[in-house]
């Protein structure tokens, strides 16, 4: 068994500019598990920077409101709302609210930098 709290995660800046504590990761920990999870939170009025990742990814919503893109499509989100992001999808999130933005990110297979791409715009 394997127990771990936010608070004991250290906080750090993504390279998409979010605001990260990394939670579960093959790596990182003694479990047999292929995936990562992660805590992300965006400032009110901040946004994402464009980027895709080799790899699929979901978001699930825990607080505050946002505009999701993906590829060409966004769509508004908001607490206890999940959300998929196929490999190679050009993706980013803004806070739209008055509040910050927390979501998880699960990535699988788990989240490498050489896996993604920080875009431009």
């Amino acid at each position: 068994m394997f127990v771990k709290y936010l608070k004991d995660c250290r906080e750090f800046t993504a390279g998409d500019d979010s605001t990260l504590r990394e939670l579960l990761h093959p790596d990182k920990m003694d479990a047999k598990i292929r995936y990562s999870l992660a805590h992300a939170k965006i400032t009110v009025g901040r946004k994402t920077r464009p980027h895709r990742l080799q790899t699929s990814e979901v978001y699930y919503i825990l607080s505050g409101q946002g505009l999701m893109h993906i590829d060409n499509k966004s769509f508004e989100v908001g607490p206890q709302c999940a959300v998929y992001i196929p490999p190679n999808a050009v993706q980013f999130i803004e806070n739209t609210g008055s509040s910050e933005l927390e979501f998880l990110c699960i990535v699988d297979p788990a989240w490498r930098q050489a896996d993604e791409e920080i875009l431009d715009g």
